[in-house]
């Protein structure tokens, strides 16, 4: 493997995701956006809804919508565990919506988990936004 790539594995719970050589990844996590370059240094960190970025070793650039999980960094491997990632095109983005407005509800009813319901709000805005670019 070149210094200027390193080797991405995004497992989703029914399928392996995205595996392959990138020069750069970007995804939010529980204490900001991180942005990994080869070579970073070794953690782990709790991923938070937002969207992935992942520059492929030719220059493309992908985008999926990645909402929860967590990542590994080696310095020369990322590998992701996801509990919930999909690209563009798999995201229905009427039942995004809905889900949206499902999410304000609940978060108008103080009876209601107002953390599952923020997230849920912050998933909904994610996939929207993301199907908004493609």
């Amino acid at each position: 493997m070149a210094d200027k790539t390193m080797q991405i594995k995004i497992i989703a719970p029914d399928r392996p995701f995205y595996e392959g050589e990138v020069t750069f990844i970007e995804f939010n996590t529980t204490e900001g956006i991180l942005g990994i370059y080869p070579k970073h240094i070794p953690m782990t960190v709790v991923i938070a809804p937002g969207v992935l970025k992942i520059e492929e070793n030719g220059g493309e650039t992908k985008e999926a919508a990645l909402h929860s999980g967590f990542a590994e960094i080696l310095g020369d491997s990322i590998t992701i565990l996801a509990e919930s990632v999909e690209w563009p095109d798999e995201i229905d983005v009427k039942r995004a919506e809905e889900a949206k407005v499902r999410a304000e509800r609940r978060i108008e009813d103080d009876s209601m988990d107002l953390n599952r319901a923020e997230l849920a709000l912050k998933r909904s805005i994610v996939r929207m936004q993301l199907t908004k670019r493609v």
